[in-house]
């Protein structure tokens, strides 16, 4: 596991619980890690009272890159957890193996650039060594063991279902491989998250609630099929699944940004109060970089975007009201 935030940390705590307890699970990161109580998982999520019961660490260990290369073989799969604003930085100064065999589990579009995850990882590994996850998952439920479904996608259905193997019965994994579409859908949900909390910080009610997630989901096919996207993806958990969970739970970063926007507060004291990175706040420009280059029409997107620049929100959902 390369990555020690929540998400990498829940991940690592489930592949160890699959196939049977027999997974050995090594997390490369720069913080030092209690993975025998979890602290570092728990400390960083809504929810302090986490039970850790039935998390097994005999088979989990922290290690070092020096470590970490001295490990690797031909049957080792790697899993890559790093903010998708970070991942091109990280991957630059790690210096791993071409040939190394990667499941990328981070939703991002880079800020700047415009990069989707799979732009940046084909530059250092293996086009068909990599594979990528994609689906409506908190943290929190998958260390609690709570039943999941996810997807994932390459261009390699045979390492994806060696992935799969690997994860313990409580998540079902679904083999694709529109890539594309699951990393856009990954992206783009996390926008319109932002957009759910700042509608039930207004408290506009479940009509305007609806009516948004269901001009979100549209707005996120017609970007996606655009840029070669296929739209079963986005009527399924990589879209619509993760969509609706992620606009509508204080578990979301993203659906918390958007709370704390409607309350009239500042970015940057959001994101530092949030300690923690909403990939949204990064991909919602970027997705109106890249709509503008394509004349593609986002007006959800491009709203939310403003508003991350400093309109008032009221503004915005008058501009939004007014759109045909």
């Amino acid at each position: 596991m390369l990555g020690g935030g929540a998400w990498g940390l829940a991940l690592a705590h489930s592949f160890a619980k699959g196939s049977d307890g027999r997974n050995e699970v090594y997390v490369l990161s720069r913080r030092k890690l209690d993975l025998s109580v979890n602290l570092s998982i728990s400390s960083s999520l809504e929810d302090k009272d986490i039970s850790t019961k039935n998390i097994s660490t005999g088979n989990l260990f922290q290690i070092d890159k020096e470590e970490f290369l001295k490990k690797l073989d031909s049957k080792s799969l790697c899993v890559i957890s790093i903010a998708s604003a970070f991942m091109r930085e990280y991957l630059e100064k790690m210096h791993f193996p071409k040939d190394l065999k990667v499941l990328c589990v981070s939703k991002g579009i880079e800020q700047g650039s415009g990069a989707l995850m799979s732009d940046i990882l084909e530059l250092y590994f293996e086009k068909d060594n990599i594979c990528y996850l994609a689906g409506p998952t908190f943290a929190k439920e998958v260390l609690q063991g709570l039943p999941c479904a996810v997807s994932i996608n390459s261009h390699n259905k045979t390492l994806a279902k060696r992935y799969a193997d690997c994860l313990p019965d409580f998540i079902k994994p679904y083999i694709k491989h529109d890539i594309i579409g699951a990393e856009i859908a990954g992206a783009y949900k996390n926008v319109i998250a932002i957009a759910g909390g700042i509608s039930d910080g207004l408290r506009l009610g479940s009509n305007a609630k609806a009516s948004l997630l269901a001009r979100g989901l549209v707005e996120m096919a017609r970007f996606g099929k655009a840029l070669g996207g296929k739209n079963e993806t986005f009527l399924g958990l990589a879209g619509s699944g993760d969509l609706f969970l992620t606009s509508s739970s204080t578990m979301s970063r993203n659906y918390r940004v958007g709370l704390a926007l409607a309350k009239g507060d500042k970015l940057d004291s959001i994101l530092k109060d949030l300690g923690e990175v909403a990939e949204g706040v990064y991909s919602t420009k970027s997705i109106c970089e890249i709509a503008a280059k394509h004349n593609l029409h986002v007006p959800i997107a491009t709203e939310v975007n403003h508003i991350l620049e400093g309109r008032d929100v009221l503004s915005s959902l008058k501009n939004l009201l007014k759109r045909g």
